[in-house]
């Protein structure tokens, strides 16, 4: 655990010196002319060197299959979120992204600008339900601009088996965007978690599952975005779990695998 520990400062220590170095070459260039092909270069390079990194140092590989369900053209990527490795994993494959990321990143200097100048689109969470106008006016240019939306359904980083709690601004979208949503499950949780003062070794894993189409109502919706996300999460998590977790399960997490074994099998 020391070993892993002495890593995992490692990596955060190269981790947030690289972003804090990207982020103002990023800012400078949004400020002089917005967004060019040099500056989303740098983001795509930020992104895959990160992922490299956590492999180098943690030993957390990266696993990503399902992109054949991404179709052509505007859609929403609606995505479990369990760590910050999410963001990094997906960023490849979402084409032209606009990630749905709280304000107060967006008031940070040089990363703020960066963020806007890469498409990306600030939600208030502080305001609630009256923050949702905004977003769904932001998301409809990025649409227009040739972007996919990248939204984590329930709005923060949830531990791995936790209940699901999915939030409204995804049903918001859905409804007045008139796109297809493309659910992701993943299990990054249990190597990445929140607030992680150690990342563990092991596969983190996400899936890109088959489209919703556009045109349901708010409730069938929602109900299919839940039940895939969570049953194909699970399936990662137990898969995980059956391949040996080099992090300790506690008792918690220990009776929520044992549970989730008397539902299903792991899938090989």
């Amino acid at each position: 655990m020391v070993i892993q520990a002495i890593r995992t400062a490692l990596f955060y220590a190269l981790f947030i010196g690289q972003t804090f170095v990207i982020a103002i070459i990023l800012g400078t260039i949004a400020l002089i002319t917005g967004r060019t092909r040099a500056s989303w270069a740098i983001a795509v390079y930020w992104g895959a060197s990160t992922l490299r990194f956590l492999r180098w140092l943690t030993g957390v590989k990266t696993k990503v299959s399902g992109q054949e369900n991404i179709p052509e053209g505007g859609c929403i990527i609606a995505a479990k979120h369990q760590s910050d490795w999410d963001v990094f994993a997906l960023l490849p494959h979402a084409g032209r992204p606009a990630y749905i990321i709280k304000k107060e990143l967006m008031n940070i200097p040089f990363f703020g600008w960066a963020a806007r100048s890469l498409d990306c689109i600030e939600v208030d969470r502080k305001k609630g339900a009256k923050a949702i106008p905004a977003m769904i006016a932001q998301a409809h240019a990025a649409i227009e601009h040739g972007c996919r939306i990248v939204i984590f359904p329930e709005g923060t980083r949830r531990a791995p088996l936790a209940q699901p709690d999915y939030r409204q601004g995804v049903v918001h979208l859905y409804m007045e965007l008139n796109v297809p949503v493309i659910p992701v499950a993943l299990n990054s949780g249990l190597f990445w978690g929140r607030n992680s003062l150690i990342i563990w070794p092991g596969t983190a894993e996400a899936k890109f599952l088959p489209p919703i189409e556009a045109g349901l109502s708010a409730d069938v919706f929602v109900e299919r975005l839940k039940n895939a996300i969570e049953s194909v999460a699970n399936e990662l998590a137990l898969k995980a779990e059956a391949q040996g977790l080099a992090r300790p399960v506690g008792p918690e997490l220990r009776s929520k695998f044992d549970a989730l074994k008397q539902q299903a099998p792991v899938t090989p």
